[in-house]
């Protein structure tokens, strides 16, 4: 067992919001991490609402829940019970005391919209990711394992580099050919699949929907839902451009990233680390998986995006806080160099400090408030970041 970070949030919000949602993709964890929280509580009851055995029990949800006031309810894959939100909401107003429902789902824009509007002002929302390196705590030597296997748990623990290979083939096509459609998504399997590895190889490029459409076949709009139902599955994550009142020319289209690096080695066959060093993506997903390591371990309130100039300014990540600026530039490289660009985005943004993330072992100062650091050193980092 490995602690995950969210775990003590989840036990707060549990005591201060009638209803807490958990939201994340499948096997991230999410069934493990509520039946740990489970266990506290006494009596709680715990449904799975694929299991059509705990689906029985609901056939009057109002008149079972309402037996089970005193305790609290997990439900489990919520979103394929979205009519079950306004009997929530019903039942909350009856009784607001905290810790009464434990929601876990699957990132279905359903579930988001139902909880928006039904559960309003009375539920908490917190994501679950794959594992991160505050949780697996990779030394210098296992990180690049981590890297290439992916955050997710049964990925990252299998036993051998092909188990986990096959594990991630494996959830691919599951999540293509079962979660989707299970969301109410009408999008043939094989067609998302190939839109899917398309992604992969524009990794950490800019979103371009006409330019892909054209090559799809397809219309821009269609390639564009396409996005939207891997960004809604936490598949995808898409980084905006900062939004800065300067008198520059800004480039306004988002990066596109696959969320964990492991699929995205899977996408592309790449089944060992001596795969992955030899491919043009190397230095993209290298740049993918610091990102998505920034944005789990970064303090909710910063709000990240990315600088580039038509005049050539450029920084992979502005972290943002209020008036508070923070740049991440992103190294594949053991002894990274910084360009002309780098130095004009700190200057035209102010920035208060920048972080050069790369592959080495111990970090070091590169300039006036710039400090190479180690990606095993951005759980430190980050949490300095209050």
């Amino acid at each position: 067992m490995l602690n995950r970070r969210l775990y003590p949030d989840i036990e707060h919000a549990l005591g201060q919001f009638p209803a807490v949602a958990l939201l994340g993709p499948r096997q991230a964890g999410k069934t493990t991490l509520a039946r740990s929280l489970a266990a506290k509580h006494a009596d709680c009851l715990y449904l799975d609402l694929e299991r059509p055995s705990d689906l029985a029990k609901l056939a009057d949800p109002e008149l079972f829940l309402s037996r089970h006031a005193g305790h609290l309810v997990v439900l489990d894959e919520i979103q394929r019970r979205p009519e079950l939100f306004s009997i929530l909401r019903a039942l909350i107003d009856e009784d607001r005391r905290p810790g009464r429902f434990l929601l876990l789902g699957s990132a279905s824009p359903q579930l988001l919209r139902q909880a928006s509007e039904s559960l309003a002002g009375r539920i908490s929302f917190h994501e679950l990711s794959p594992f991160d390196v505050s949780e697996v705590q990779p030394d210098q030597a296992e990180l690049p394992r981590f890297w290439s296997r992916g955050g997710y748990p049964l990925s990252w623990l299998a036993k051998s580099d092909e188990s986990s290979v096959a594990w991630r083939e494996s959830f691919i096509v599951t999540h293509l050919e079962r979660d989707i459609p299970a969301f109410g998504i009408r999008v043939p399997g094989a067609t998302l699949r190939r839109f899917w590895q398309m992604l992969a190889h524009l990794h950490g490029q800019m979103w371009n929907a006409s330019r892909l459409a054209s090559g799809f076949g397809v219309s821009a709009p269609t390639v564009q839902h396409y996005l939207e139902i891997l960004e809604a599955t936490y598949m995808v994550r898409r980084l905006p451009p900062l939004h800065a009142n300067l008198s520059k020319r800004l480039v306004k289209s988002p990066k596109i990233y696959l969320r964990d690096s492991g699929l995205l080695h899977a996408l592309l066959g790449l089944r060992t680390l001596d795969d992955l060093a030899g491919h043009p993506v190397v230095g993209a997903s290298w740049e993918g998986w610091v990102l998505e390591q920034i944005a789990q371990l970064l303090p909710s309130p910063w709000q990240l995006s990315f600088y580039r100039t038509a005049a050539g300014a450029e920084i992979d990540v502005v972290a943002e806080r209020g008036n508070r600026r923070i740049g991440f530039e992103i190294k594949f490289s053991s002894a990274p160099a910084l360009s002309k660009g780098f130095w004009s985005a700190m200057s035209d943004l102010k920035l208060e400090r920048a972080y050069v993330v790369a592959p080495v072992e111990t970090g070091y100062p590169l300039g006036q408030n710039v400090d190479v650091v180690s990606a095993v050193d951005l759980k430190e980092l980050c949490a300095a970041l209050v």
